[in-house]
């Protein structure tokens, strides 16, 4: 194998992961705001920008599941355990003590094998629980009438607050762990052009070489 700098990241993804990115600061301020933390807008007005976001972020992920599904790109949230263990003992000792990041990236595994783990909880479970609760939330006066779901809406409110919560805190790490290893702009520029440095098998770089070279920086 060989490392090339090649465009692992398309104009979608990375389309998607920046209005993804918007959008959810948007909701985490405006629920915040709903939540009384601040008061910087007023309560009507926090509430239609919570509704709107969301229901941005709704069908950007619906648009996300297709391209992922259409074009192969699921293969890269594929959990495995072949070095998981030395990527989890990089970022709990190694990192401290200046070691070298023990994983390359590759062609069909741009994500650690802790990355593609994570990533595959928030698409499969956190973000899934916050659609399914939200939806819940903002349809309640259609389902919760009934003698069974009578009083149910304060568990479906603690329920998304909680996953609102997870995800600030998933945020969080991802923006301390930027910071790690690599300068700052070294992990955030291949999510602006797209390109990144990964290792290509001899079949992967004649693959890219002939049938898409404009994928192939150096």
């Amino acid at each position: 194998m060989s490392l090339h700098k090649v465009k692992v990241f398309t104009r979608f993804e990375r389309f998607w992961h920046w209005t993804q990115m918007a959008l959810i600061f948007t909701l985490l301020f405006s629920g915040a705001g709903i939540h009384g933390f601040h008061h910087l807008l007023n309560f009507e007005t926090l509430v239609w920008v919570h509704v709107i976001s969301a229901i941005g972020l709704i069908i950007l992920w619906t648009f996300a599941i297709f391209w992922h599904l259409t074009t192969g790109n699921w293969r890269h949230y594929m959990p495995t355990t072949d070095g998981l263990f030395k990527v989890a003992r990089y970022y709990a000792w190694g990192i401290f003590r200046g070691e070298d990041h023990p994983y390359r990236k590759r062609f069909w595994h741009k994500h650690n094998p802790l990355q593609a783990m994570s990533y595959l909880f928030l698409k499969v479970a956190l973000f899934p629980l916050l659609w399914l609760t939200g939806l819940a939330y903002l349809l309640y006066g259609y389902w919760g009438q009934g003698a069974l779901t009578a009083g149910s809406l304060e568990w479906v409110a603690v329920i998304h607050t909680a996953a609102a919560f997870a995800m600030a805190v998933f945020i969080i790490i991802h923006i301390y762990l930027l910071t790690t290893g690599h300068s700052f702009r070294e992990h955030v520029r291949p999510m602006i052009t797209g390109y990144d440095e990964v290792d290509l098998t001899p079949a992967e770089e004649a693959y890219l070489e002939q049938d898409e070279p404009g994928r192939i920086l150096e």
